[in-house]
């Protein structure tokens, strides 16, 4: 099956050409129609006035006979017969048993229904004899006989040929044919150009709502004339000139909202960090205090460090915002700034790593250090032992898959483990992150213009990323 053109350009020309198709047919059959009766009426009346005089000039006696006259003779016949007769025509003299012709025609060709009614008046039918036109006239003579109309018996059949009027048809249809494929041609060329004029401003419409889409918001358009398109452009105008403003709004407060972000996390880092060196020397002193007052010695240093991780984390995703952060980029050996990043953090004895010692890739070593701690601190708090690292030079650049062997992340889950500030599982504890790591993760992949997607195991959950060859 063909499909249907679905374009404005395509629907609009393909309407005016059936409009322009069908109008031009329609004109034509009725113009044909019209020229083809008037040809058979002029050929019917011509015909049959001839007929008509021809057969009122009969001189001698024919019909129902008196007493004394003679019945006509075949000569007599003939003599009619040649009376009626003229270039290419056919004719039939009857009278009684005798028959006249003059031409190839015989009383066989004659059909029976025009000899029935030729018996009443001077009637007329078309037929086609011997692959040709032929146009009868049939007609029975009377006479005057003491005032009265009386039938004479005598039936004349004349046949006219119609090629002439059937060549001028045929002409005529030609021609017709002809005209008709030249008012669609300027039909089409129309179309087109009409077409044209109509998806001009539509074209340029689609053109600035694309640019309006790719962020610029100052795309305006000139409104030329008053009709239906002009009120779309200057309604399209407008609603350009609201969104400018609503975004420029937007934007005024996502930059108020991020710099207050980042100043209050610069704010908190200094009393975090004289928390941090009480809660130093507490830690040493949580031993030597009674049960009770060590417990809530170790709940605080507990709450100071999920603070100063989420200051940091703040911090680290302000940059982002702000587009500050930047790659430092140079030769990294993969397998020794995994095992470092493990070994800073007290991981080595929990995760197992399977990466060849000679992988040398160009990244920046401080965020890649930073993807891997997020991703394995994550599989470490969320998941259950054993947790694998994978790191593989392929083709086109460098892929680490962190596998951990937990119960996994809901499905549902899924396409939001990487949004800020989201926790798989209502009942996960205070304690168990920020929320911002698998966003500062994925944030560095991008920023080393990389992919990081995740799925569940059987069991567990996998994280895979790739960093192109720099």
């Amino acid at each position: 099956m063909i499909p249907l053109p679905t374009g404005l350009r395509a629907r609009l020309v393909i309407t005016f050409t059936l409009v322009a198709v069908t109008a031009s047919m329609l004109v034509a059959t009725i113009g044909f129609e019209l020229a083809k009766a008037a040809l058979v009426t002029r050929a019917e009346t011509t015909s049959l006035d001839l007929v008509t005089r021809e057969l009122s000039g009969i001189d001698f006696p024919v019909g129902r006979l008196s007493p004394g006259e003679a019945a006509p003779t075949t000569n007599e016949l003939a003599r009619v017969a040649q009376a009626l007769s003229g270039p290419g025509r056919g004719v039939l003299v009857e009278y009684g048993d005798l028959v006249a012709r003059n031409g190839p025609m015989t009383m066989s060709d004659v059909p029976n229904e025009l000899y029935g009614r030729a018996k009443q008046s001077l009637v007329t039918q078309r037929m086609v004899i011997r692959n040709e036109l032929w146009l009868i006239v049939g007609a029975e003579v009377y006479r005057e006989v003491a005032g009265k109309s009386e039938a004479t018996g005598l039936r004349a059949f004349v046949f006219f040929p119609m090629r002439d009027d059937v060549d001028q048809l045929a002409t005529l249809r030609t021609t017709l044919f002809q005209g008709g494929i030249a008012i669609v041609l300027i039909a089409l060329v129309v179309a087109l150009l009409s077409a044209r004029q109509v998806l001009l401003p539509v074209r340029r419409l689609s053109a600035a709502a694309q640019a309006l889409g790719q962020g610029r918001l100052d795309t305006r358009l000139p409104v030329h004339g008053q009709d239906e398109l002009a009120g779309l452009t200057a309604r399209f105008n407008d609603a350009a000139a609201a969104l400018e403003l609503s975004v420029s709004e937007l934007r005024s407060l996502e930059a108020m909202s991020r710099r207050f972000v980042a100043d209050v996390s610069h704010e908190l880092r200094t009393p975090l960090t004289a928390m941090t060196a009480v809660a130093d020397v507490l830690s040493e002193e949580a031993d030597r205090l009674p049960e009770a007052p060590a417990e809530a010695v170790r709940l605080v240093l507990s709450e100071i460090e999920r603070l100063r991780e989420l200051v940091e984390h703040l911090i680290e995703i302000s940059r982002f915002d702000a587009g500050t952060a930047t790659l430092n980029l140079e030769p990294v050996n993969v397998a020794d700034a995994i095992a470092d990043c493990l070994e800073v953090r007290g991981w080595s004895d929990q995760v197992k790593v399977n990466a060849s010692r000679g992988l040398t890739v160009n990244l920046d070593p401080r965020r890649f250090d930073v993807i891997v701690a997020n991703l394995v601190g994550n599989a470490l708090k969320h998941g259950l032992p054993p947790v694998v690292i994978n790191a593989r030079s392929t083709e086109n650049g460098l892929e680490v898959k962190v596998r951990d062997h937990g119960k996994g992340i809901p499905r549902e889950a899924l396409p939001h483990v990487f949004d800020r500030f989201f926790k798989a599982g209502a009942g996960r504890a205070r304690s168990q992150g920020s929320g911002l790591g698998l966003a500062i993760a994925r944030a560095n992949v991008h920023l080393h213009r990389g992919t990081i997607s995740v799925r569940t195991q059987d069991p567990g959950t996998l994280f895979t990323v790739w960093l192109p060859h720099v």
